[in-house]
């Protein structure tokens, strides 16, 4: 039954990164385009002859795109179905599009809107190249602590159901989560590299396409696989049962 989920999984995450795809080439490239054009006027205005392309820009929007989002989606459609798997059966009643809807949500917020709330997506032109390890190291801890916060908060919601409530330990879950986060980001460095001449609007427009892209992508994932997910374990449950049945007679 895992290996079936994880097909459907990954089959569920490569229709995320089709739509996601459609979206970041018609929302988000172009204004990536606009900033490398803010960069190339900022290095022509210093006399800065522009840096050659290991890469066309022609692919970079196309086939790099299509393949870096498929295989992102793909990926987390299994890393999805597998973390489903564990959980399914495990956490009450809920159906499989309940239970899909949930991790989507879950995930969406753990793995995209904590982090980005500290180290936002910056397009071109925006950061120093020096830095950029470091920076990218701080946004997959934001990730890692994000998600061990998250299981923490659920054991609290779990642990608290008994006394307190289903509800009520819901919320105590949920702030929980909240105060730990906030701690956690005021703790951690900030970073701001955006040059000061760089259009707002335009940082602004960039970062909005980038979560659009995250919020298709999770969206899809979530009601699609437990669209899947459902059929499959009907499917598995009336094979058990006519299986039990073929036994008894």
């Amino acid at each position: 039954m895992v290996g079936k989920l994880l097909m459907r999984g990954m089959l569920a995450g490569i229709a995320a990164g089709l739509l996601t795809f459609g979206f970041a080439k018609m929302v988000g490239e172009p204004q990536v385009d606009q900033a490398i054009s803010f960069e190339e006027k900022a290095d022509a205005a210093k006399g800065e002859s522009p840096e050659p392309e290991l890469v066309s820009r022609h692919t970079q929007a196309g086939l790099g795109l299509l393949t870096g989002v498929m295989a992102f989606s793909a990926a987390i459609g299994g890393l999805f179905a597998l973390t489903f798997s564990a959980l399914v059966g495990r956490v009450g009643k809920l159906s499989a599009n309940a239970l899909s809807a949930l991790l989507a949500i879950a995930g969406f917020i753990a793995l995209v809107i904590v982090p980005n709330l500290k180290y936002p997506a910056n397009p071109p032109s925006v950061g120093d190249p020096a830095t950029i390890g470091y920076r990218t190291g701080l946004y997959f801890l934001m990730i890692v602590i994000s998600l061990v916060t998250l299981v923490f908060s659920l054991k609290v919601r779990r642990a608290a159901i008994a006394r307190f409530g289903t509800w009520n330990a819901s919320i105590a879950g949920a702030a929980v989560f909240v105060v730990i986060i906030a701690a956690v980001q005021i703790g951690m460095p900030a970073i701001n590299e955006v040059p000061a001449a760089f259009p707002a609007v335009l940082l602004w427009k960039f970062r909005i396409a980038a979560i659009g892209m995250q919020v298709i992508m999770w969206t899809t994932l979530g009601l699609l696989f437990g669209n899947l997910a459902q059929r499959s374990l009907h499917a598995g449950s009336r094979t058990a049962n006519a299986r039990s049945l073929h036994q008894a007679v």
